[in-house]
């Protein structure tokens, strides 16, 4: 009984190992399906890239006007303020522009001032040409009407005439058969024919006299028209006088006004040779040595931008699915070896491979899909330690936090 007992325990050890082993295995299989499920659900709350980099604002400070350097006041790598002098201009030409339209705009304003009177004058001319045609046209017609009433009485004295002469030649032959009677004496005869013959000359005085006056009561009337014609004339160009003179004045402020536009552009163009830095930052790229031609718009040197820098992350476009402007963001910085916190400010409206120089053109029968990356704007949460030694170009990794 006793070897038969010793026989059969080595089985029974076997079946406890296999066990043992049966559930170290399960176990493990076990721990891994939770790490496993773990990790899938831990790595669906994030996505995150290392195709990142600081960006910031990059001023470039440039020549508006073309002139030629009298003075650098800054180098590569200096600090500089908004507002600091960078670049000093030769501004003797500028200097002379500026006096010449100051000349100019000098010179309108006399002329202007000088074309301001013109519009009364013009007003108290017409006005006094008015009054003085009414008046020649009062004094022609009065003139007409005398001249009508010398016409009507050089007329009457015509018709008085003409019946002397009818009795005086009626009496002249009555006092004829007289004398031929020797009823009347010859000085009585012949007082009767001088008396016809004064009858004579008076009516043929008398028809001169009504000829005249003919004559002047046309004059009359053709001096009426005349100033009739005189003063529809004045009432009709006198509105159209006042109107050049007003015109004359509305260009003399135009001058005025353009004269003050180029001594304004002169006066720009003066306080442009003084070049100072648009924002605070970092000068690099300084291209501008004293003595050089510069033209306008010719780069001098670029300020980099300190206080206001974020970071560009290009996420592959299977990355976005579940990202949105606000998320957390932990970005790390290559360059100081630690991690900063910030927020996704903005998902791009193109891809970078379409809003590139030469864009991809898929319409041309060689298309191969390739997943695009977009630029994520993420900006860093202020007041963290160390923000100031971030410079555009870093890399830098970035974790955006779905949840």
């Amino acid at each position: 009984m006793s070897h038969a007992a010793t026989l059969t325990m080595p089985p029974q050890k076997k079946t406890e190992s296999k066990t043992t082993r049966l559930y170290v295995a399960g176990l493990s299989v076990l721990l891994l399906c939770v790490v496993a499920t773990g990790w899938g659900v831990y790595s669906h709350g994030f996505e995150s890239t290392d195709d990142a980099q600081v960006d910031g604002h990059l001023n470039v400070a440039s020549a508006r006007i073309g002139g030629t350097i009298a003075a650098v006041h800054v180098s590569d790598n200096q600090v500089v303020e908004a507002g600091q002098p960078l670049v000093d201009l030769d501004d003797s030409e500028q200097k002379v522009a500026y006096a010449q339209a100051k000349a100019q705009y000098d010179q309108a304003v006399a002329q202007l001032q000088s074309q301001r009177p013109n519009i009364a004058i013009t007003e108290a001319d017409n006005a006094e040409a008015a009054v003085a045609g009414d008046a020649q046209l009062a004094q022609a017609r009065a003139a007409l009407a005398g001249a009508s009433q010398d016409l009507a009485s050089a007329s009457a004295k015509l018709a008085e005439a003409d019946a002397l002469r009818s009795r005086d030649d009626a009496d002249l032959r009555r006092n004829e058969q007289l004398f031929q009677a020797g009823a009347i004496s010859r000085q009585d005869y012949e007082r009767v024919v001088a008396a016809a013959h004064s009858s004579d000359a008076n009516a043929v005085a008398a028809q001169a006299g009504v000829a005249s006056a003919e004559k002047t009561v046309e004059q009359r009337k053709a001096d009426v028209e005349a100033q009739s014609a005189k003063r529809t004339q004045i009432t009709r160009t006198a509105p159209h006088q006042l109107a050049i003179r007003q015109a004359d004045l509305a260009t003399a402020e135009a001058n005025v006004e353009v004269a003050a536009a180029q001594l304004q552009r002169a006066a720009l163009n003066l306080s442009f040779c003084h070049i100072v830095a648009p924002v605070r930052g970092i000068v690099t790229q300084r291209s501008a040595e004293i003595g050089n031609r510069v033209s306008e718009a010719q780069p001098l040197m670029m300020i980099v931008a300190t206080g206001d820098t974020w970071v560009t992350a290009n996420f592959k476009e299977t990355q976005l699915t579940r990202m949105e402007a606000g998320q957390r963001v932990r970005v790390h910085v290559d360059a100081l070896k630690k991690d900063l916190e910030g927020t996704v400010e903005g998902i791009p409206a193109i891809t970078g491979a379409r809003s590139s120089v030469l864009p991809p053109e898929n319409a041309t029968g060689n298309y191969i899909k390739v997943v695009q990356r977009m630029p994520v704007r993420i900006r860093l949460n202020p007041g963290q330690d160390e923000l100031d030694r971030l410079h555009p170009g870093m890399s830098v990794e970035a974790t955006v936090w779905l949840r």
